[in-house]
């Protein structure tokens, strides 16, 4: 997620925002998930997307036992540390000013030896991308990471230096903006792209993605 600080927001339905942590039931553990919204921005929030894709983790819709999974964008870490508690070996990203806040909620909420399967690491997209395995993860987790269109190019960047043909990108989404969208259909150009799960309340649309074969040069 982009670390963009933002002042006092009066609306009662931002509240939740501004509480100092959250607290939540996945995998059968009890989670508290510090939050820093004044020092961090959106960074420092759950945000109702990761929420959804913990749900649709719990279902087993994805197989995550065992698997190598990289979550970007993490903020909080909720959705990594979820995917950790479900049996994924986890390496969980976000830009390095967010990583001292979200290390402190992952070794508060994966003590060990669940927190033996993750790693907190430094990613920021499209930069460093020679530090990770090209194709070398199952599948690729991001909760609310659409919506700076400026970051589209280099996310979608780091997404096809991540995959491999096998494996499964899941994007959870609240599609705010036109441009939003239009990261979709960016996205379509090299990835097999379906709304698998949409959920209502919160108006949360959860996508799955493949990379399509790669052209050969002949």
């Amino acid at each position: 997620m982009a670390l963009v600080p933002y002042e006092e927001n009066p609306l009662p339905a931002f509240s939740k925002l501004h509480n100092s942590s959250a607290q939540f039931r996945f995998a059968n553990q009890e989670l508290r998930l510090a939050q820093d919204w004044k020092r961090l921005g959106v960074a420092a929030v759950v945000w109702d997307a990761a929420v959804v894709m913990c749900m649709y983790l719990e279902l087993g819709a994805v197989e995550l036992k065992g698997k190598k999974v990289v979550e970007l964008g993490a903020g909080t870490g909720l959705v990594g540390i979820v995917a950790a508690l479900l049996g994924a070996h986890v390496t969980i990203t976000d830009r390095e000013p967010a990583l001292e806040f979200l290390s402190a909620n992952v070794a508060a909420n994966l003590p060990p030896p669940a927190g033996d399967l993750v790693v907190v690491s430094e990613l920021t997209w499209g930069q460093g991308l020679e530090r990770f395995p090209e194709g070398g993860f199952d599948v690729v987790l991001g909760a609310d990471i659409v919506y700076l269109e400026d970051t589209f190019p280099s996310l979608l960047q780091t997404l096809e230096h991540l995959c491999s043909d096998s494996t499964v990108v899941l994007l959870a989404c609240k599609i705010r903006y036109e441009r939003d969208a239009r990261f979709l259909s960016m996205l379509r150009r090299s990835f097999a792209v379906e709304q698998v799960h949409y959920d209502k309340d919160r108006d949360i649309r959860l996508y799955e993605a493949s990379r399509l074969p790669r052209r050969r040069d002949l």
